[in-house]
């Protein structure tokens, strides 16, 4: 997956709680034995009117946020099923991070998988994210992992908080092969020891 270092985009502000995974990518769209094309489905009932129409109203269909990489929302999002479409929908459509004060455990370790960065701030500073992009056309913030601080050009923010081995992961863009793949010479290793009877497969980087 992509390694996810320093990111700087437009915000999109999406002043709801409990937004959940059905609303983030509702059921129709998981028939898809595929991993791509889900950004269709993203927010798809507040997106479109009943007659399939985009709905005006909504932030995403708004033009001034058009190109946005950066959601910043209420509490507990991504609650809901355990649908891992949900952070291929919100990638797909073009975001690289959500920023909230909460986040369902599911969701936030399934974007974790995907390269995706979910990064947990104070009530507080989402409210200000929210009234400066609401307010402040063209507004953007900078997220930067490794430092672990959310900023815009004016101020630093807020500093997060991640697990440091998850912080690796996505620092380097590592999934779970790309982990085990970085101990390949171990496993190569400890195959090599094993009795003959036993079943055997070579391990390649």
């Amino acid at each position: 997956m992509d390694p996810f270092t320093q990111h700087t985009g437009l915000v999109a502000p999406l002043d709801r709680v409990d937004v959940d995974t059905d609303q983030i990518i509702p059921k129709q769209f998981l028939k898809s034995i595929a991993r791509t094309g889900f950004e269709a489905g993203l927010f798809y009932d507040w997106r479109t009117r009943p007659d399939g129409s985009p709905n005006p109203d909504f932030v995403l269909n708004q033009p001034r946020y058009q190109g946005a990489s950066v959601l910043v929302s209420g509490r507990n999002f991504g609650s809901g099923s355990s649908r891992e479409h949900a952070p291929w929908a919100l990638q797909q459509y073009g975001f690289r991070a959500v920023i909230a004060p909460s986040f369902a455990d599911i969701f936030r370790n399934n974007c974790y998988q995907n390269g995706f960065l979910p990064v947990v701030v104070p009530e507080t500073i989402v409210r200000q994210l929210l009234d400066r992009a609401e307010n402040e056309p063209g507004y953007k913030v900078t997220i930067d992992l490794e430092n672990q601080t959310v900023s815009d050009e004016r101020d630093t923010l807020a500093s997060f908080d991640i697990d440091p081995a998850v912080k690796h992961r996505l620092l380097n863009g590592l999934d779970d092969i790309g982990l085990t793949l970085q101990h390949a010479d171990d496993i190569t290793a400890f195959e090599a020891h094993r009795p003959s009877y036993l079943p055997s497969a070579p391990v390649t980087a």
